[in-house]
């Protein structure tokens, strides 16, 4: 029995609790990379907290003002929890609007003091630019030099050409890449670079897979939580605080979106209640239905690793995401066709660092929403223009 057969029937309970999904039966939402669709529950915990508890945070001492400050730490002690944080008290918790804003912070905030004359930052030039630009930024205003950190043919780090130096001050890695779905084995890189200082960004892989901070052994988690069934404009940073000094956000802290703080919580609630390792099952088996149905079209040219496309390969599955170009078809009009058949996915150059792919493609992105029939759809449309 395939996953997808074992998971059907909870796989369709889920489904039904997102209420975009629910209305629009007839339209596959393909993009979950870029956002997630939010569950009732989440919907249902923002609304009451608006119509029963509305305050802002750290402001105020009447109760409704205490509820709420309450509620955010509470939420710091959830997101913890969710990450299998071993010790707690050790840990600090920023909460942001989203992944670039909380890599910028631990680039600005945390490694900029402390940087001098001949320090480095080895930082991933093929992945999202949100975990290159604002390395580059502290770099530039720092005086010091950025280095690249290495790819092999198959997409991943190159953890045998890469070196550190005792001046190594940060290594920026990605958790999950966003154009080809795959784990970037950060572990290898811990390994190569014991004492350094490794911020993670898990903008792919927070709610879509589970994350123990324990195994992979880094100093910052960052992410979005607008793309883990929260609202839009949150996010946060989770700091070890081991290597290096403790992480203190700099500056004057403005109010927190407290809605948005709360439906991350509730989205946690939510992601740990359905089982992350389920919904990662989930969506690596819908991955798999369609690498293998694409690997079959010759007009098609699936990105990233080619022994990853089929339900027996011996490398690691793809979490959910699939990239792909028509060989004559440009990829805008790829993406206009298949929207004219209700089918939803990302068309462009996936915001994809300097060493990244050159050249626009397609690129589809499930969560457990989706389901085996809206892959055969795609399917479907796309051997229509497999010449």
């Amino acid at each position: 029995m395939t996953a997808l057969d074992d998971l059907a029937g909870w796989q369709r309970g889920l489904r039904a609790q997102f209420p975009m999904i629910a209305a629009n039966p007839d339209v596959a939402y393909l993009d979950s990379a870029a956002t997630s669709q939010k569950p009732q529950a989440v919907l249902d915990a923002v609304i009451t907290y608006l119509t029963t508890g509305n305050a802002n945070a750290a402001r105020g001492t009447y109760p409704w003002a205490n509820r709420t400050t309450a509620r955010i730490e509470q939420a710091r002690d959830r997101l913890r929890r969710f990450l299998g944080d071993p010790a707690p008290a050790e840990s600090t918790v920023q909460f942001v609007s989203g992944a670039t804003e909380g890599l910028r912070a631990v680039a600005r905030d945390w490694l900029l003091p402390q940087l001098r004359d001949g320090d480095e930052i080895l930082v991933p030039f093929a992945d999202h630019n949100a975990n290159s630009m604002p390395w580059v930024e502290a770099a530039t205003m720092a005086g010091i030099s950025v280095r690249a950190i290495p790819y092999d043919a198959a997409h991943d780090y190159d953890h045998r050409r890469l070196t550190v130096s005792p001046r190594t001050r940060m290594i920026a890695a990605t958790h999950v890449h966003h154009v080809y779905g795959s784990d970037m084995n950060v572990h290898r890189l811990r390994a190569i670079a014991p004492g350094v200082p490794i911020c993670l960004d898990a903008a792919q892989s927070f709610g879509h897979i589970p994350i123990s901070v324990a195994e992979l052994d880094v100093d910052f988690v960052v992410f979005s939580g607008h793309k883990a069934m929260a609202l839009p404009g949150t996010g946060a940073i989770w700091a070890r605080n081991r290597r290096g000094p403790a992480y203190r956000p700099a500056g004057w802290i403005g109010s927190p979106n407290t809605s948005g703080i709360i439906s991350l919580a509730a989205a946690m609630d939510w992601l740990d209640a359905a089982g992350l390792d389920r919904i990662a099952r989930w969506n690596q088996a819908l991955g798999v239905r369609l690498t293998e149905g694409l690997s079959k079209m010759p007009a098609y040219e699936v990105l990233g690793c080619q022994r990853s496309l089929t339900a027996d390969s011996m490398v690691q599955q793809r979490h959910g995401i699939v990239t792909f170009r028509h060989h004559s078809i440009g990829s805008n009009d790829l993406g206009f066709i298949l929207a004219s058949d209700g089918l939803l996915v990302r068309a462009d150059d996936h915001c994809q660092g300097a060493q990244g792919e050159k050249t626009a493609s397609v690129r589809v992105s499930l969560h457990v929403y989706n389901t085996p029939e809206e892959v055969d759809r795609l399917l479907e449309a796309l051997s229509r223009l497999d010449h």
